[in-house]
């Protein structure tokens, strides 16, 4: 039963994104699909290059700990570090797992540049959509 719940709801999910990329209907929309999928690519990729940075540094000294009493370690696999790399730069910050040494400023690092990416590119969406309503405007 849970399988095809989990199905259902991963079509609904489709569905729901693929009409949003293709309705028409609001013709004035400051959406660009293009800037978007930029932006996704952009962030997916600095996210596994943060991952990898992770991973790296972390060969020596455990770099990652678990938020619990205990503070244990976690366990050295790409995997945790590509889930930590993206719960930093998407801001989300569960909090179960805990940086320490070195990474501490790269995460920094990675969450400022998860949230002035994105405005950055809202910006831009709005600043060319302004320039081509002046220009509709003449």
């Amino acid at each position: 039963m849970a399988s095809i719940v989990t199905i259902g709801a991963i079509i609904f999910i489709l569905v729901n994104l693929i009409y949003f990329f293709k309705d028409k209907h609001f013709k004035y929309s400051y959406f660009s699909t293009t800037l978007f999928y930029k932006l996704f690519f952009v962030l997916f990729s600095i996210m596994i290059a943060f991952a990898v940075l992770y991973y790296v540094l972390s060969f020596e000294n455990p770099m990652l700990r678990v938020s619990s009493p205990s503070g244990k370690p976690v366990e050295h696999s790409f995997l945790n570090y590509l889930y930590y790399s993206g719960v930093t730069i998407l801001s989300v910050g569960y909090g179960d797992y805990i940086p320490t040494g070195h990474i501490r400023f790269f995460a920094l690092l990675e969450a400022a540049i998860g949230l002035l990416l994105p405005t950055a590119y809202f910006m831009k969406v709005l600043e060319s959509k302004g320039k081509e309503d002046r220009k509709n405007n003449k």
